[in-house]
């Protein structure tokens, strides 16, 4: 500590007086350059430095630049306060909560170092995120001419918080550097004065009364530059100490001040002593920072045979709690490499993930949460040693990208499928589209409620185009389908009035009295038939009022003497028309399907009609058989003509699906 160096005052005791210290005292008259003071007044004293004080040097100097960087500016002293966290472990939402909270502080130089820990830290995870963005944008993007933009709201908060700690900075580093200059200035011109006061023919009281003056100056001077706060204040020491030694001071007044600064800075010893087993390392330095203020700033020299005792006292107290506190610092290093332990461990897992070979979407989404929580993991893990951060940094930005391009490789295969999926839909689109306004709802419904099929049964699109595709393809097909309701709404008050006609037309029906002329009571049947479908549909409901019209004419074919044939296809062709009538499809599909079973199944039955005849036959008492084989045969015609009916039927059904 360069001003203890210089706290060598000569011949305390008194007894040389001036002229056994002339020569210095013109020495230190004559130099103006305070550097080269300071230079010479340090080399000097380095010549007597023994090895203790170069072992505690270090210590002394940590201590020494944390004073000057406080001098400087007293709003840094409460930066201690002011826990420093491990921001790397903070999400993006926390670090700008904290930056928020900390940008608010009044004192902005107090939250400084915390403020750039935090952007370092958050610009980190922004960038990295933004990679991630940029490379998922790369690989969906099908338009070579749009270009990546992305826009994440909570790095505006950042910035917009960052920007007032920055304007708050700018305007408390204008002010204090105005200070600062003109402080430095009042202080060197205190120094120039202290020069001038070793004057043998000015009054010893008068002197002494310029001293105190000065020395009150410069207590009250205020914060200098901290590149200038060791090379001032030494010299400052320098001149004082010569005031002390080269002037006929009152020996009795010397020797209070002097005993009067060893007390004070007994107690300083006494203090740090405490100090040294205190369990609170950091908290401890602290004080032992403020003690080292207090004893080269606001404490004057003692005399010559306790200042090396003193300050060897002093400097080996602080190497013990200097070598405290780098054993703490140790412990938190052995932190930091478990840390890096744990981040190489989780790098590894994302690298694996980045070559396992996935062949679904459903698959890749564990896929994905798995890296989104290794990364959450990386961020919590907490810092590394300071000399690998950029190297581990790089290592998992590495494996994290290249997982995400294993990932994109297997999206981009599936990009094409998309993209044919997309122009599968976009016809369906123009289809339905097409056909909203069309009013043959017979035709249409089926062809619109196929494409609602199609449209079910086709694949992914790409994302950018989903929405938009299915809002015009689901506002075409309710278009087309709210006129069809409407429609429907339409008819249905004259399916009403159809059955009420209908029903009334029953009547008349049950009333009618065969002549018997069998050609007049056929037209007459027949006419009955025309003039009920005439009437149109009735309600689905209310189709029960067919199967009492089927009856009547039931009871009226029995009365007339039709053959069987004719009889039966009457019906089936009432019935057939009154399907067709409903547009019930289904139910024709189905009638036609029943028919030929039926024809299959009559064929067979005659097949094996005619080989039991030939079985017959060919025994040697055919003869005898003859009533079994007439039998036979009349079964043989009634399936035929059964088979006839049936064929005929389905001619019919045929062609009404040709109409």
């Amino acid at each position: 500590m360069l001003e203890e160096k210089n706290d060598n005052l000569h011949d305390a005791d008194g007894k040389s007086g001036i002229e056994s210290n002339d020569a210095t005292a013109n020495d230190a008259i004559e130099i103006s350059d305070p550097e080269t003071l300071v230079e010479n007044s340090t080399s000097e004293t380095q010549n007597n430095d023994d090895t203790t004080e170069n072992a505690n040097q270090e210590a002394l100097d940590v201590i020494t630049n944390s004073n000057a960087a406080e001098s400087e500016d007293e709003t840094l002293k409460e930066r201690h306060d002011i826990p420093m966290q491990d921001y790397n472990t903070f999400s993006l939402d926390a670090l700008v909560d904290e930056l928020k909270k900390l940008v608010n502080t009044d004192k902005v130089m107090s939250v400084k170092d915390h403020i750039e820990e935090i952007k370092k830290a958050f610009l980190l995870q922004y960038h990295h995120l933004l990679e991630e963005k940029k490379e998922e944008f790369l690989a969906s993007n099908t338009d070579p001419n749009e270009e990546f933009e992305y826009h994440l709201p909570l790095k505006s908060k950042f910035d917009e918080y960052y920007n007032v700690f920055r304007d708050k900075r700018n305007i408390h580093f204008k002010h204090l550097q105005t200070n600062l200059k003109t402080n430095l200035e009042t202080r060197l011109a205190i120094v120039e004065e202290l020069k001038e006061l070793i004057n043998p023919q000015e009054n010893i009281k008068d002197t002494l009364k310029h001293f105190n003056e000065l020395r009150e100056r410069w207590k009250n001077a205020g914060a200098i530059p901290k590149d200038k706060y060791n090379h001032v204040w030494n010299n400052y020491h320098f001149h004082v100490e010569n005031f002390y030694d080269y002037l006929h001071l009152d020996r009795e007044a010397r020797d209070l001040d002097f005993k009067h600064n060893l007390e004070l800075k007994q107690k300083i010893i006494a203090r740090v002593e405490e100090l040294v087993n205190d369990t609170d390392v950091n908290k401890s330095f602290r004080e032992l920072q403020d003690l080292h203020r207090i004893w080269k700033e606001d404490i004057g020299p003692v005399s010559k045979e306790h200042r090396d005792e003193i300050w060897n006292q002093f400097s080996e107290l602080t190497k013990k709690i200097h070598d405290r506190r780098e054993v703490l610092f140790e412990n938190q290093r052995a932190n930091e490499q478990q840390n890096l332990e744990i981040k190489k461990e989780i790098i590894s897992k994302i690298e694996v993930l980045g070559t396992e070979k996935v062949n679904s979407h459903s698959q890749w989404l564990v896929q994905i949460q798995k890296v989104e929580e290794l990364r959450n993991e990386f961020f919590a893990a907490g810092k590394v040693p300071s000399e690998v951060n950029e190297e581990t940094w790089a290592a998992f930005k590495t494996a994290v990208r290249n997982f995400n391009a294993f990932k994109n490789s297997f999206y981009k295969d599936i990009k094409k499928d998309q993209t044919d999926n997309l122009n599968k839909k976009l016809a369906l689109v123009a289809k339905a589209k097409e056909l909203q306004e069309s009013t043959d709802f017979q035709a249409t419904t089926p062809v619109m409620k196929q494409i609602q099929e199609e449209w079910k049964q086709i694949g992914h699109v790409p994302k950018k185009y989903s929405d938009k595709i299915w809002k015009e393809f689901k506002d075409a097909c309710n278009h087309y389908f709210d006129k069809l309701k409407e429609h429907k709404s339409e008819e249905n008050s004259e399916e009403v009035a159809a059955f009420d006609n209908k029903k009334a037309y029953l009547e008349t029906l049950r009333a009618f009295q065969l002549t018997g002329d069998h050609k007049t009571d056929l037209d007459a049947i027949k006419a009955h038939i025309e003039t009920w479908k005439g009437f149109g549909k009735v309600p689905f409901s209310r189709r029960h009022i067919e199967g009492k019209f089927n009856k009547i004419l039931d009871a009226l074919f029995e009365k007339l003497s039709l053959s069987k044939k004719e009889s039966e296809m009457m019906r089936f062709a009432n019935r057939i028309d009154s399907l067709s009538d409903s547009n019930d499809t289904r139910k024709l599909d189905n009638e036609k399907i029943f028919i030929m079973r039926k024809i299959e199944e009559v064929q067979n039955e005659i097949f094996q009609l005619e080989n039991n005849i030939q079985f017959f036959a060919n025994t040697k008492n055919s003869k005898k058989e003859n009533s079994i084989v007439t039998e036979v045969r009349k079964n043989i015609a009634i399936h035929k003509e059964s088979l006839e009916v049936w064929k005929d039927k389905l001619k019919q059904l045929r062609n009404l699906g040709q109409e």
